[in-house]
């Protein structure tokens, strides 16, 4: 994986969108800011670029991941795996459908996820070192090359979506407490059913976690 540091950027996932559509570079290859002044969130937000946190958007070619892995499955398994790296370094983080970091009850940051010219563009927010008011930084002190190194490394070994699944699976029960959001309404989470792919079906509706 090619990093590319910066000091600061609008936004990690713009920018890098924009290199492949120009093919200034090739994935995989990842872009890491110190600050972030108008980072992207979830249905159009955007996400506090406190300097000192993670600011991380990497590509992959689509065809190197899984073959089992769906483009809407993609946040769900990039995150996870994101937790599972925190997880072995003593965090207590657990990841909210489909896409959010949480410690108990506070949100600590976010994944969204797209595709340029058959490259998945991911990109991640955390909150490593502060947090804006209502939200919760990490509980560990990790630097941030080193989790890259750690992630990058799960990563690579490009484990198929129906393994990670499986985990993510068993601990979609912490989800209860909670809301997503669909066609402009709040869902409370209790009421749906994971699917297979990495979807949830409420009230006979399927909605995947593509962001």
């Amino acid at each position: 994986m090619q990093i590319s540091y910066l000091e600061s950027i609008d936004s990690t996932q713009t920018y890098l969108k924009e290199l492949l559509r120009e093919n200034k570079i090739a994935s995989p290859y990842a872009v890491v800011a110190n600050k972030q002044t108008d980072g992207l969130g979830s249905r159009g937000n955007a996400w506090h670029g406190l300097e000192g946190n993670l600011f991380l958007s990497f590509a992959y070619p689509r065809l190197e991941m899984p073959q089992d892995l769906k483009i809407e499955s993609s946040s769900i398994y990039f995150a996870y795996l994101l937790k599972e790296t925190l997880a072995e370094a003593g965090s207590n983080v657990w990841l909210k459908w489909p896409n959010d970091f949480y410690l108990d009850e506070l949100k600590i940051g976010g994944v969204i996820t797209n595709v340029v010219k058959e490259t998945l563009v991911c990109g991640i927010g955390l909150n490593l070192k502060v947090a804006p008011e209502g939200f919760a930084k990490l509980d560990i002190e990790i630097e941030r090359e080193k989790l890259l190194e750690n992630y990058f490394a799960k990563v690579e070994k490009f484990i198929s979506w129906k393994q990670v699944f499986s985990k993510y699976e068993l601990e979609f029960s912490r989800n209860q407490n909670f809301f997503t959001h669909g066609n402009g309404t709040k869902i409370p989470l209790k009421d749906v059913s994971l699917q297979s792919d990495g979807s949830i079906i409420s009230n006979g509706e399927r909605i995947f976690s593509l962001r």
